[in-house]
């Protein structure tokens, strides 16, 4: 029998109430001041802050996940990610993991402070957002250093991909082509009013095109920013790598959809796809 919606109300509650535990224990650890409201991230698996140090401001960040899950790249990729140069983003001064045995895992992060605004506070653009010539050329200048940066990261394999678009689409794709991705380029990973790129866990090899891809396909609801972000990818997105690209991330975004993620992006996505040249 499922829950009802007030037992998982309930026990979300007692969730973030843990996260909450886990953020001040974390605070502790590192000698920080947390100085304002935490944030929680997907589903609750990860809280925020800003914090205080002796060294001035910083963010601090705990992810839980069962033990199992807890490694691989995703788990380091933050940290990781401080191989990444030449862009605006955080990095990651230092680590700390503790466990509940067989049970969680918990890592917490303490990172440079990059200030900003998120572009939106969703994953998916509900409305066109204002932002200068300027921000959108350090957006193409950001994701031209990030497709140079050489890794042995994946972000998934060419198997997963092929077989994730020939299940949602019954298409039979090939990847010719990769390139360093961030993975999951999203708005409320996107700082405003100068560009910050936040949320690194995801990044390593991908398709030619997938973070282009990933930012139109959040931009659906959005027309006039969806097709400004087409304009500055048009290079990639008009060839038949852009095409895997789209039809790579539409299969991710629409199991997500499936998942209870962002279900206004159905119907526009499904509407892409169909309009694609395969």
């Amino acid at each position: 029998m499922s829950p009802t919606a007030a037992e998982v109300a309930e026990a979300d509650r007692q969730f973030a109430a843990w996260m909450r535990g886990n953020l001040a224990r974390a605070a502790d650890h590192f000698g920080v001041t947390v100085t304002d409201d935490p944030v929680f991230g997907w589903r609750l698996r990860s809280i925020g802050v800003p914090v205080c140090s002796f060294d001035g401001r910083r963010w601090l960040r705990v992810v839980s996940e069962q033990v199992q899950w807890a490694e691989g790249d995703w788990w380091t990729g933050n940290a990781d990610a401080n191989a990444i140069t030449g862009i605006r983003k955080p990095r990651v001064l230092d680590v700390v993991e503790w466990d509940i045995p067989k049970v969680r895992r918990q890592r917490a992060e303490l990172m440079t402070y990059v200030s900003g605004r998120r572009c939106s506070d969703t994953d998916s653009l509900r409305a066109n957002v204002e932002l200068s010539a300027g921000w959108w050329a350090e957006l193409r200048r950001s994701l031209d250093v990030i497709r140079s940066t050489p890794t042995t990261r994946v972000r998934k394999d060419e198997t997963a991909i092929r077989r994730s678009v020939h299940v949602r689409f019954g298409l039979s794709i090939e990847v010719r082509t990769w390139e360093t991705v961030h993975g999951d380029l999203h708005w409320a990973n996107l700082l405003q009013p100068d560009l910050a790129i936040l949320d690194w866990e995801h990044w390593g090899r991908g398709p030619v095109g997938t973070d282009a891809a990933s930012l139109y396909c959040y931009s659906l609801l959005a027309p006039r920013t969806a097709a400004t972000v087409w304009d500055t990818f048009a290079d990639v997105l008009d060839t038949p790598a852009g095409t895997t690209a789209l039809l790579y991330v539409a299969a991710r975004l629409l199991h997500r959809v499936e998942m209870g993620d962002h279900p206004e992006l159905a119907a526009p996505l499904r509407r892409l796809v169909d309009g694609l040249e395969t």
